[in-house]
C-alpha cells in the first residue's frame, strides 16, 4: 500500500491528515526502529569471543551478508547533526584508522572462515566517507574484496555518502571504479541563512556538480537528503529549496525532521532555539513538502524517504519486499549485517554487536589482535516476534495476524492484547484501520507510523517516555 502521486496531493493533504491537535496528542519521543531491540537496550554483557563465535556459526549460512564501513571523520561541523564523528582537519588521521580498518576486516573474514556468504550489500557511512583518499578508499574495497564475496555491481546495492564539498570528479570516477553504484548526498537545505545557522555553506552549484558527475560515470541511484525544522525555516524559503531539488530530479529523497536534542549532541548547543520554527510552522512545512513532492511525481515510501515510482524502493514496497535497517529502507532482505569500524553496529547470527564509540579503544581492541565489540543483544524469541511484526508495519503499512500466527505459533490478539487496545484509541482517531484479521495503517498515520510501532515494542511499554529518542513528527 503505497502513496502514489497520480492519487494526487489532496490525498495526503488537508486536515484530516495534518490535524495539529492530532499530532499533538502523539507528540512524544519514540524509536525510528532501524532495530529491535533498540540500541538504549543494548549492553556491555557482549564480549568479543562471543562475537568470534557468532560470525564462525553463520558463515556457511546461504544467506547474503551485508557490510557497513563507518568512516568518523568530518573537516567541520554542521550543528544539527548526530551522527557519531571525529571533526578534525588533520587528513593525515585517517591513514592509521585505514590500517585499523584493513585489520579488522581480516578479523572478520578469519573468524568466518573465508566465508562464501554472497556480499548483496555495502553501505560507506560517517562521518565523511571521503574524508579518506581516493587511493585509501581503493585500498578498503580491495581488501574487502579479497576477503569476502561481493556479487556484481547489477546485482547489489554498494553505496556511499557523500558530502559534495568534500568530492572533485576524479573522486566520484575512483568510487564507480571500485564498485560502488549508489551515492546520498547531504544537502539539508539552500537556503544562505540556514545554511549559515547549522554552519553548513553549500552551493546548489556544486551539488549539481556532483550530482551529474556520478550520473555521468555511471551511478545507478542518487539520493537527496533534505531536513525540516532547522532555524529561520519557513514554508517560503524550504519551497525555495524544494523547487532546486526537484529540479536535480534525484531518484530517491529524504525528508529528515530534525531533532533538537542539545542535551545529548553538543554541537547542537550553538543553535538559538528561538529562531527554530514552531510546532505549527514546522508541521505546514512537512504538509507542504509532501505534497509538492507527490505532485512532482515521487512515492511516499514511508516515514521520510520518498522515491521515484519506478525505484527498486518502490517496487520492492508494492511486492512485500521491503526491509529496514541501519541504514533506512532498503530491498535487500533481512540479511546479517557487518559492522566495520569505530561505533559501527552490526546484526549477526539473531545479535546485535556494537564496536566502542571512541578511537582509542576502538584501536587498542583492534590492534591487540580483539575484536571492538563492547555492547550489544542477543534476540530472545519474543524479540525476533516483535522485531518482524515492526519491520512490517514500517514497510507495509500494515499486518496480517494470520501470517505471524503461522510462523510463530501465537493467538496474535491474545499474545498483544495490551497493543491492540492501545490500537483502539488510534482507530478513533483515524490513524489505523482494525481488523479481526490484521490492521491497515491509514493515511494520516503513516506520518505517526513510529506511534503505532511503539505499541508493539515491549520494553518501551515497560518504562516511561525516554529523552534519547527525537519525536516522532
Amino acid at each position: 500500500m503505497t502513496l502514489h502521486s497520480d492519487k494526487g496531493a489532496s490525498q495526503l493533504g488537508g486536515a484530516d491528515l495534518f490535524d495539529l491537535e492530532v499530532i499533538k496528542k502523539y507528540d512524544k519521543a519514540g524509536p525510528r526502529y532501524t532495530s529491535y531491540p533498540t540500541a538504549p537496550m543494548f549492553h556491555t554483557g557482549i564480549s568479543a569471543k562471543e562475537y568470534s563465535q557468532t560470525l564462525s556459526d553463520v558463515a556457511d549460512s546461504d544467506a547474503p551478508l551485508s557490510l557497513y564501513i563507518h568512516i568518523p571523520f568530518c573537516n567541520t561541523v554542521c550543528y544539527y547533526c548526530g551522527c557519531s564523528k571525529i571533526v578534525t582537519k588533520k587528513y593525515d588521521r585517517a591513514a592509521p584508522y585505514l590500517e585499523l580498518l584493513l585489520k579488522e576486516i581480516d578479523r572478520v573474514a578469519d573468524a568466518m572462515g573465508n566465508t562464501r556468504r554472497p556480499v548483496t550489500q555495502l553501505h560507506f557511512g560517517g562521518g565523511t566517507p571521503t574524508f579518506m583518499s581516493n587511493d585509501q578508499m581503493r585500498a578498503i574495497m580491495t581488501r574487502l574484496r579479497e576477503r569476502f564475496n561481493f556479487v556484481g555491481k547489477d546485482e547489489g546495492e554498494f553505496s556511499i555518502e557523500i558530502d559534495p564539498r568534500e568530492c572533485d570528479e576524479d573522486t566520484v570516477r575512483v568510487l564507480q571504479e571500485i564498485g560502488l553504484n549508489r551515492m546520498s548526498m547531504g544537502v539539508q537545505d539552500f537556503d544562505p541563512i540556514v545554511q549559515k545557522a547549522v554552519n553548513r555553506i553549500q552551493s546548489k552549484e556544486e551539488t549539481l556538480r556532483v550530482l551529474n558527475e556520478a550520473r555521468q560515470h555511471g551511478f545507478e541511484s542518487m539520493n537527496i537528503d533534505l531536513m525540516y525544522g532547522l532555524p529561520h525555516q519557513t514554508v517560503e524559503t524550504f519551497d525555495a529549496t524544494l523547487n532546486t531539488i526537484i529540479e536535480f530530479n534525484p531518484d530517491r529523497i529524504a525528508l529528515f525532521n530534525y531533532a533538537h536534542l542539545p542535551h545529548m549532541f553538543m554541537p547542537q548547543r550553538r543553535i538559538d532555539e528561538a529562531s527554530l520554527p514552531s510546532a505549527q510552522d514546522k508541521l505546514n512545512i512537512l504538509e507542504h513538502s509532501i505534497n509538492k513532492l507527490l505532485d512532482a511525481g515521487y512515492v511516499f515510501i514511508g516515514m521520510d524517504h520518498f522515491a521515484k515510482p519506478e525505484d527498486e524502493l518502490t517496487i520492492a514496497q508494492k511486492n512485500g519486499k521491503l526491509y529496514r535497517n541501519f541504514q533506512g529502507y532498503s530491498t535487500q532482505a533481512d540479511c546479517d549485517l557487518i559492522g566495520l569500524g569505530v561505533t559501527s553496529i552490526g546484526y549477526v547470527g539473531g545479535g546485535f554487536f556494537q564496536n566502542a564509540k571512541e578511537m582509542d579503544p576502538y584501536a587498542e581492541a583492534i590492534d591487540n589482535g580483539d575484536f571492538a565489540v563492547f555492547r550489544g543483544y542477543i534476540l530472545s524469541d519474543e524479540d525476533h516476534l516483535r522485531r518482524q511484526v515492526i519491520m512490517r508495519l514500517m514497510c507495509d503499512f500494515a499486518l496480517d495476524y494470520t501470517q505471524f500466527e503461522g510462523e510463530f505459533g501465537i493467538n496474535f490478539k491474545e499474545h498483544f492484547a495490551d497493543g491492540i487496545a492501545d490500537l483502539d484509541e488510534m482507530a478513533k482517531d483515524n490513524l489505523v484501520e482494525l481488523r479481526e484479521d490484521g490492521l491497515t495503517v491509514l493515511p494520516a498515520g503513516r506520518l505517526l507510523i513510529r506511534n503505532v510501532a511503539m505499541v508493539f515494542d515491549e520494553y518501551l511499554q515497560k518504562k516511561k517516555e525516554g529523552s534519547s529518542f527525537s519525536k516522532t513528527i
